[in-house]
């Protein structure tokens, strides 16, 4: 006879939708940062979020795309180094803040190693990418708290 989960495996098992952000190590040169969005402005593949993090020789540049597997090929014929992370990319709404985002993570005793804003709005409402030492569990806290989590395919038209 087989039994159904309890609510302790079912939250267990779910595993929120994470997308992949690069960071693309750009030397800090005049024209780097044009040429590197440049790329995307010709391809399909398109960038809908950017954080710059400047040295005085370099630039980590923190980019989310609408398509992870054409901006790793894109990245890799411009023989530019980069380097992958899985980020959680959540819907902020009324009664859904930025604070609330905090304060729950805060509960859960997750730590958010960085954050940046989107440059798209769904459903008029800005989101936010988050980079936590446990993505699975900040996202199942994040969802029973009733936020929206997307993914990738919730990009299509950026």
């Amino acid at each position: 006879m087989s039994q159904l989960p309890t609510e302790l495996e079912t939250a267990q098992g779910y595993s929120p939708p994470t997308v992949v952000q690069f960071s693309v190590f750009l030397s800090n040169k005049v024209g780097k940062m044009l040429d590197l969005v440049e790329n995307f402005e010709e391809s399909p593949c398109h960038l809908c979020a950017l954080s710059v993090h400047e040295a005085s020789d370099h630039a980590v540049v923190r980019m989310i795309t609408n398509n992870a597997c054409d901006a790793r090929k894109l990245l890799r014929e411009s023989c530019l180094p980069f380097s992958e992370h899985e980020v959680l990319v959540v819907q902020l709404s009324p009664g859904h803040s930025l604070t609330r985002l905090c304060l729950f993570l805060l509960g859960a005793e997750i730590n958010i190693a960085f954050a940046y804003p989107l440059m798209i709005r769904r459903q008029e409402n800005p989101t936010i990418a988050i980079a936590v030492d446990d993505p699975t569990l900040a996202g199942q806290v994040l969802r029973r708290k009733g936020f929206a989590l997307l993914g990738e395919a919730d990009f299509a038209g950026c």
